[in-house]
């Protein structure tokens, strides 16, 4: 389950206009999402709060063996108005769901950002689309955020700073007695142009130096494809009376990759990466394909995730070493359901919230003595409106995440809501142990307000 800070904390993004897309680190977030979600484990509460649009806290209470919990605060600059904070209000879909589709580059709300001279060289024939880029007012944001792990006494501590509209700076710290050098700082430079992003990154922990980057072309990247910011060009009937736009695949294709050296144990890395992403104004299937390369390593990993329907998403995984010859696989569901979990593991239509009766057949309505007398029908009765839906009416109660690997290790998930309480209830299960299959069992309740 996401966790309530982290909630808050994308809230801020979206507030100041960050696209947390448009950088080399989230290249596998969908697949990611859909195979490697994680189970609880034991009891855990969740108990937080959204006070003012500046400042949350979470307090949270665990039983694994002994009893841990955390103390979390959350400060920021903008006033966070553009989100629910209660429990039973917070949309499940933007809390729970793992498959993510695309943002528009240079904003998070879908609409378009392209270079002034992309603009320039689309021709004067071509009507040219505005150039979108993050508010200016985003420029000063800062987030502070602290948490405190109890009984251990473990302090981890991230402040987000917009310097401008397009950079942005990250530092993470973690302090405990038992890490070397009693704790470690990590720092992070970020610069979003929209088509392209690149990171760089400093860690204490020996000494890391490191750059990675991002760069999309093709899909909504450039004027060039597309008359209007609203998606491919539209279709118009030919004089055959066939279309002469088909359908087709419509989707922005990013590559990237990252290089970083421990200036203190004298080693290095380097991987990299290109992905293709449907964009929302595809009209087919949403799908998301990855494909890294580890080249010291050897390592080779392909993602491919789809949304096969709006309540249906699939992923799969699949790793090989070139050197050694061994390879792994994973594949991964989310299964959305408007039912209640009894109803649901019965096996019942997820999308069906109760039966849908047959409809009656139209009445034929016989014509009025004045219409009679007059030659002519009945003026024609305006048709009622449909009712309006019912307020916080929400499509989906809950949803069933499962995945499994070569070793036949497999794990299921329910997240849901219960009146004012999101929980999360999971299980992690060994098919190769059959008297033993249960590896891991536990219960995680969320509330806020």
């Amino acid at each position: 389950m996401r966790e309530f800070m982290q909630y808050i904390t994308n809230a801020f993004y979206g507030a100041t206009g960050w696209n947390d897309d448009n950088t080399y680190k989230d290249l596998n977030a969908t697949a990611k999402g859909l195979i490697d979600f994680p189970l609880p484990r034991g009891l855990r509460l969740n108990l937080s709060a959204l006070a003012t649009p500046h400042f949350a806290t979470s307090y949270q209470l665990g039983t694994v063996g002994v009893v841990d919990g955390s103390i979390s605060y959350l400060h920021s600059t903008i006033p966070l108005t553009n989100i629910a904070a209660q429990s039973d209000q917070i949309p499940l879909s933007a809390l729970l769901r793992s498959y993510r589709r695309l943002h528009g580059l240079g904003s998070r709300d879908g609409q378009w950002c392209w270079e002034a001279e992309d603009t320039a060289s689309a021709g004067a024939t071509q009507t040219a689309a505005p150039t979108i880029s993050p508010s200016a007012t985003s420029a000063g944001s800062t987030l502070l955020y602290g948490r405190l792990y109890l009984p251990q006494s473990l302090l981890e501590a991230l402040v987000v700073r917009r310097l401008t509209p397009e950079l942005q700076v990250q530092l993470s710290a973690v302090s405990e007695r038992s890490l070397r050098n009693g704790g470690t700082i990590l720092g992070l430079l970020q610069y979003d142009r929209g088509k392209y992003g690149i990171e760089g990154l400093f860690s204490t922990d020996g000494g890391l130096l490191g750059f990675r980057g991002l760069y999309n072309f093709g899909g909504d990247t450039s004027p060039s494809t597309s008359g209007s910011p609203a998606g491919p060009a539209s279709s118009e009937p030919s004089g055959n009376g066939q279309s002469s736009e088909k359908e087709r695949i419509y989707g922005r294709f990013s590559a990237g990759g990252e290089v970083y050296y421990g200036t203190l144990n004298k080693s290095g890395g380097m991987s990299l990466g290109g992905r293709f992403a449907t964009l929302p104004a595809h009209r087919g299937t949403p799908l998301t394909a990855t494909l890294t390369i580890n080249p010291l390593m050897g390592n080779i990993n392909a993602t491919y995730a789809v949304l096969a329907k709006d309540y249906c998403a699939l992923a799969t995984r699949m790793e090989f070493n070139v050197y050694s010859y061994e390879s792994e696989w994973a594949v991964g569901m989310e299964l959305w359901s408007n039912r209640r979990p009894a109803g649901f593991l019965l096996g019942a239509d997820p999308r069906n919230l109760e039966v849908i009766p047959e409809p009656e057949a139209p009445r034929v309505k016989e014509r009025s003595f004045q219409a009679k007398l007059e030659w002519r029908l009945d003026d024609e009765e305006p048709e009622p409106s449909p009712p309006s839906p019912p307020e916080n009416h929400e499509e989906y109660r809950g949803v069933l995440k499962a995945r499994m690997d070569q070793n036949l290790r497999v794990g299921l998930l329910w997240e849901g809501r219960a009146k004012s309480l999101i929980f999360s209830l999971g299980t992690g299960i060994d098919l190769r142990k059959l008297d033993e299959p249960f590896r891991s069992l536990g219960l995680e309740i969320q509330y806020s307000s």
